[in-house]
């Protein structure tokens, strides 16, 4: 074996022997020394590959550019150096966005510590879009920056930069949807109009927000279903947030009922069944009569609930209550049609004239059967 090969795997084996103790070692003894500090921890335990591999790659380099002929045969070296140039560029490119994302997760959970539910889930949502668009720049920057390492790129920038305006023109146009459903998104995020978590009408459907990304918005509705939006339905389409401000919530249930209807009876019942349920945060409860017509009294009542589920579930109970208990103590209360029927104006005269006619008919077989008895 040649002395100029021993030689080469000696340097380089030294080399990454040392970038690996460096690169284990650094992050072990910083972990032994933050040991009370949990959020450091977390850190050094986020970069802790993209720090070996780093230091694996500027071993490697040292190796290569020490080692590198200059002039003829040097074709191989340069194309070595040109992978390592490249993952050098990823991995720092991989590093940094593990810090960035540790401070975008640190500013989340001391938000969920120090504020109330819903600002806590304002927050979140702002960070999970931040943390969506930090991303997509952090890939933007390191394809860039790779794709100018090589000089076929490097040529052509000049022709590109030159020709910035209308390439901008003609990528808006072509991209006028997807850049109207990212501003959408990031309208959404900081907006505050909508959240994760929350309690949402869309499309005639009942549902939560699931996930907000920079171009669409996904609900999970009841049944498990989930609905899919672009970001531009939230800022065009008017729907309901049920929980924008606060959580808590009143429902209605309502009644049509007949006009014997026990009023007193049913609102007794109705604060009953209301009183004992666990979903009953005790702020609101009513009964009352909102419409009389159409032959039927309309009778709605209203119950309060610490969030859209304890509602729904509270509604369910005061509907079936009554229900029932209208069922077995006031059964005349329950929805009745009442028809008259009218006879038709020429039959109707047609037939007083043969009943007059029978009537008159039959007093005078009376009297004169009742004359031959007697006789």
């Amino acid at each position: 074996m040649p002395e100029d090969l021993i030689q080469l795997l000696t340097y380089a084996g030294i080399a990454l022997a040392i970038a690996l103790a460096v690169g284990v070692g650094v992050p072990a003894l910083a972990l032994r020394m933050v040991g009370r500090w949990p959020s450091v921890k977390y850190l050094v335990r986020r970069t802790r590959v993209p720090f070996l591999v780093l230091a694996l790659v500027i071993a490697t380099n040292a190796v290569v550019a020490a080692n590198r002929p200059r002039g003829e045969g040097a074709e191989r070296w340069d194309l070595v150096a040109h992978v390592l140039q490249v993952l050098w560029i990823i991995n720092v490119a991989w590093l940094v966005t593990a810090i960035i994302l540790f401070i975008v997760d640190g500013v989340v959970h001391r938000a969920g510590k120090r504020m109330g539910t819903r600002d806590a889930l304002r927050m979140q949502t702002q960070m999970h879009v931040t943390r969506r668009v930090l991303l997509v720049l952090m890939v933007v920057l390191t394809v860039a920056a790779v794709l100018l390492t090589f000089e076929g790129v490097r040529a052509v920038g000049a022709g590109l930069l030159a020709s910035a305006g209308l390439a901008s023109v003609v990528a808006a146009l072509a991209a006028q949807s997807t850049l109207s459903n990212l501003f959408a998104g990031l309208q959404l995020a900081f907006s505050d109009a909508v959240r994760l978590d929350d309690t949402v009408i869309v499309e005639g459907e009942y549902g939560t927000i699931e996930e907000i990304t920079l171009t669409y918005v996904v609900v999970k509705i009841w049944d498990e279903r989930r609905l899919v939006l672009p970001s531009t339905y939230f800022t065009a389409t008017p729907f309901e947030n049920w929980t924008r401000r606060d959580d808590r919530i009143t429902g209605t249930v309502f009644f049509d009922l007949d006009w014997r209807i026990d009023l007193e009876g049913l609102r007794a019942e109705f604060h009953r069944v209301v009183n004992a349920s666990d979903h009953f945060n005790g702020r609101s409860a009513n009964l009352v009569i909102t419409d009389a017509s159409a032959g039927y009294v309309q009778v709605r009542a209203s119950v309060s609930a610490d969030d859209p589920d304890a509602v729904w579930f509270l509604r369910l109970d005061v509907r079936e209550s009554l229900v029932k208990w209208l069922q077995e103590h006031n059964p005349e209360a329950l929805p009745q049609t009442r028809v008259r029927m009218l006879p038709e104006p020429g039959r109707a005269t047609g037939a007083r004239q043969d009943a007059t006619t029978a009537g008159a008919a039959g007093n005078t077989g009376g009297r004169t059967g009742g004359s031959i008895t007697r006789g």
